[in-house]
Protein backbone atom coordinates (compact mmCIF):
# COMPACT_ATOMS: atom_id res chain seq x y z
CA UNK A 1 0.00 0.00 0.00
CA UNK A 2 1.51 3.31 -1.08
CA UNK A 3 1.64 6.16 0.84
CA UNK A 4 -0.48 8.57 -1.41
CA UNK A 5 -2.95 5.84 -1.52
CA UNK A 6 -6.80 6.51 -0.93
CA UNK A 7 -8.55 3.78 1.40
CA UNK A 8 -12.27 2.61 1.06
CA UNK A 9 -13.58 1.36 4.51
CA UNK A 10 -16.85 -0.24 5.45
CA UNK A 11 -18.41 -0.62 7.88
CA UNK A 12 -20.74 -3.86 8.46
CA UNK A 13 -23.82 -3.98 10.76
CA UNK A 14 -27.32 -6.04 10.62
CA UNK A 15 -29.68 -3.15 10.37
CA UNK A 16 -26.72 -0.08 9.57
CA UNK A 17 -29.57 2.33 11.62
CA UNK A 18 -26.92 2.86 14.34
CA UNK A 19 -23.20 1.46 14.78
CA UNK A 20 -22.40 1.35 11.03
CA UNK A 21 -23.85 4.80 10.60
CA UNK A 22 -21.96 6.18 14.05
CA UNK A 23 -18.60 4.78 12.35
CA UNK A 24 -19.06 6.02 8.42
CA UNK A 25 -19.48 9.77 10.00
CA UNK A 26 -16.67 8.91 12.30
CA UNK A 27 -13.93 7.59 9.89
CA UNK A 28 -15.70 10.25 7.45
CA UNK A 29 -14.68 13.09 9.67
CA UNK A 30 -11.27 11.54 10.92
CA UNK A 31 -9.78 9.99 7.88
CA UNK A 32 -9.58 12.93 5.89
CA UNK A 33 -9.30 12.84 2.55
CA UNK A 34 -7.26 9.78 2.59
CA UNK A 35 -10.49 7.53 3.24
CA UNK A 36 -13.49 6.78 2.08
CA UNK A 37 -16.06 5.84 4.34
CA UNK A 38 -19.22 3.58 3.62
CA UNK A 39 -21.64 1.65 5.77
CA UNK A 40 -24.16 -1.00 5.31
CA UNK A 41 -26.79 -3.64 6.60
CA UNK A 42 -27.37 -7.20 5.99
CA UNK A 43 -31.04 -6.09 6.75
CA UNK A 44 -30.78 -2.57 6.37
CA UNK A 45 -33.36 -0.52 8.17
CA UNK A 46 -35.92 2.44 6.93
CA UNK A 47 -33.82 5.31 8.45
CA UNK A 48 -30.69 6.04 10.56
CA UNK A 49 -31.86 5.64 14.24
CA UNK A 50 -32.66 8.70 15.82
CA UNK A 51 -30.63 8.72 19.05
CA UNK A 52 -27.64 8.45 16.39
CA UNK A 53 -28.33 10.98 14.53
CA UNK A 54 -29.28 13.28 17.81
CA UNK A 55 -25.43 12.16 19.20
CA UNK A 56 -24.09 13.12 15.76
CA UNK A 57 -25.25 16.47 15.72
CA UNK A 58 -25.08 17.10 19.52
CA UNK A 59 -21.19 16.18 18.90
CA UNK A 60 -21.49 18.84 15.44
CA UNK A 61 -20.13 16.02 13.18
CA UNK A 62 -21.91 15.96 9.91
CA UNK A 63 -25.07 13.46 9.10
CA UNK A 64 -25.40 15.25 5.72
CA UNK A 65 -25.44 12.00 2.90
CA UNK A 66 -26.00 9.58 5.86
CA UNK A 67 -28.31 6.87 4.81
CA UNK A 68 -29.27 2.86 6.07
CA UNK A 69 -27.66 0.74 3.19
CA UNK A 70 -27.93 -2.48 2.11
CA UNK A 71 -24.57 -4.12 1.54
CA UNK A 72 -25.36 -5.33 -1.71
CA UNK A 73 -24.96 -1.80 -2.55
CA UNK A 74 -20.62 -2.31 -2.19
CA UNK A 75 -20.69 -5.74 -3.76
CA UNK A 76 -21.90 -5.32 -7.21
CA UNK A 77 -19.36 -4.65 -10.20
CA UNK A 78 -20.11 -1.03 -10.05
CA UNK A 79 -19.52 -0.48 -6.84
CA UNK A 80 -15.83 1.00 -5.20
CA UNK A 81 -13.77 -1.28 -4.10
CA UNK A 82 -13.13 -1.84 -0.44
CA UNK A 83 -9.57 -1.69 1.04
CA UNK A 84 -10.69 -2.81 4.39
CA UNK A 85 -14.33 -4.01 5.77
CA UNK A 86 -15.37 -4.09 9.56
CA UNK A 87 -18.07 -6.14 10.54
CA UNK A 88 -19.64 -4.68 13.81
CA UNK A 89 -22.31 -6.68 15.38
CA UNK A 90 -22.42 -10.20 16.29
CA UNK A 91 -25.66 -11.11 13.92
CA UNK A 92 -24.02 -9.91 10.98
CA UNK A 93 -20.53 -11.69 11.41
CA UNK A 94 -22.69 -15.07 11.09
CA UNK A 95 -24.52 -14.13 7.67
CA UNK A 96 -23.41 -15.30 4.38
CA UNK A 97 -20.98 -12.60 3.07
CA UNK A 98 -21.15 -11.68 -0.72
CA UNK A 99 -18.32 -11.96 -2.87
CA UNK A 100 -16.35 -8.62 -2.06
CA UNK A 101 -14.64 -6.74 -5.47
CA UNK A 102 -10.56 -7.22 -5.10
CA UNK A 103 -9.59 -8.35 -1.35
CA UNK A 104 -10.24 -6.20 1.40
CA UNK A 105 -8.96 -6.45 4.65
CA UNK A 106 -11.52 -7.92 6.85
CA UNK A 107 -12.01 -7.57 10.54
CA UNK A 108 -14.77 -8.22 13.10
CA UNK A 109 -15.18 -5.52 15.98
CA UNK A 110 -17.56 -6.88 17.88
CA UNK A 111 -19.61 -3.49 19.27
CA UNK A 112 -22.65 -3.83 21.58
CA UNK A 113 -25.89 -2.44 20.39
CA UNK A 114 -27.15 0.42 22.08
CA UNK A 115 -30.58 0.04 20.95
CA UNK A 116 -30.98 -3.12 23.28
CA UNK A 117 -30.32 -0.90 26.34
CA UNK A 118 -33.08 -0.32 28.43
CA UNK A 119 -33.39 1.65 31.25
CA UNK A 120 -34.17 5.67 31.87
CA UNK A 121 -33.60 7.82 28.94
CA UNK A 122 -29.87 8.83 30.83
CA UNK A 123 -29.39 5.46 30.71
CA UNK A 124 -30.13 4.74 26.53
CA UNK A 125 -27.96 8.15 25.95
CA UNK A 126 -25.22 7.29 27.63
CA UNK A 127 -24.87 3.61 26.25
CA UNK A 128 -24.97 5.62 22.56
CA UNK A 129 -22.21 7.83 23.63
CA UNK A 130 -20.19 4.68 25.36
CA UNK A 131 -20.80 3.12 21.86
CA UNK A 132 -19.71 5.85 20.19
CA UNK A 133 -16.39 6.53 22.29
CA UNK A 134 -15.54 2.92 21.43
CA UNK A 135 -15.90 3.25 18.04
CA UNK A 136 -13.66 6.60 18.34
CA UNK A 137 -11.11 4.65 20.08
CA UNK A 138 -10.60 2.18 17.54
CA UNK A 139 -10.45 4.28 14.70
CA UNK A 140 -8.11 6.42 15.84
CA UNK A 141 -6.22 3.56 16.38
CA UNK A 142 -6.63 2.15 12.86
CA UNK A 143 -6.14 5.57 11.61
CA UNK A 144 -2.55 5.38 13.74
CA UNK A 145 -1.66 2.62 11.44
CA UNK A 146 1.18 2.68 9.37
CA UNK A 147 -0.70 1.76 6.09
CA UNK A 148 1.74 2.06 3.68
CA UNK A 149 4.58 0.53 5.43
CA UNK A 150 3.04 -3.15 6.71
CA UNK A 151 1.87 -5.65 4.91
CA UNK A 152 -1.43 -7.50 4.47
CA UNK A 153 -1.09 -9.98 7.21
CA UNK A 154 0.31 -7.27 9.89
CA UNK A 155 -2.47 -5.59 8.91
CA UNK A 156 -4.91 -7.85 9.67
CA UNK A 157 -3.46 -8.97 13.01
CA UNK A 158 -3.25 -5.09 14.29
CA UNK A 159 -6.58 -5.00 13.05
CA UNK A 160 -7.78 -7.77 15.31
CA UNK A 161 -5.71 -6.61 17.73
CA UNK A 162 -7.71 -3.31 18.00
CA UNK A 163 -10.92 -4.98 18.62
CA UNK A 164 -9.24 -7.10 21.45
CA UNK A 165 -7.75 -4.04 23.57
CA UNK A 166 -11.35 -3.03 24.57
CA UNK A 167 -13.21 -5.31 27.25
CA UNK A 168 -16.83 -3.87 26.08
CA UNK A 169 -18.42 -0.75 26.35
CA UNK A 170 -18.10 1.33 30.07
CA UNK A 171 -20.87 0.87 32.11
CA UNK A 172 -20.65 4.06 33.72
CA UNK A 173 -24.29 6.18 33.20
CA UNK A 174 -24.91 9.12 34.56
CA UNK A 175 -27.88 9.39 37.25
CA UNK A 176 -30.69 12.08 37.56
CA UNK A 177 -29.16 15.55 38.70
CA UNK A 178 -25.31 14.47 37.48
CA UNK A 179 -23.03 16.14 35.30
CA UNK A 180 -21.20 15.10 32.55
CA UNK A 181 -17.79 15.71 32.90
Amino acid sequence: MDSDAHYSVLFLCTRNATRGILAEALMTLRGGPRFRAFSAGTQPARSISEPARDLLERLAIPTEGLRSKSWYEYAGPQAPQMDFIFTLCDKAISEKCPTWPGRPVTAFWSIPDPSKVEGTDIEKAAAYRSVFGMLERRISLFLSLPLESIDRLSITHRLNAIAESEHGPSTAVLHPGEREI
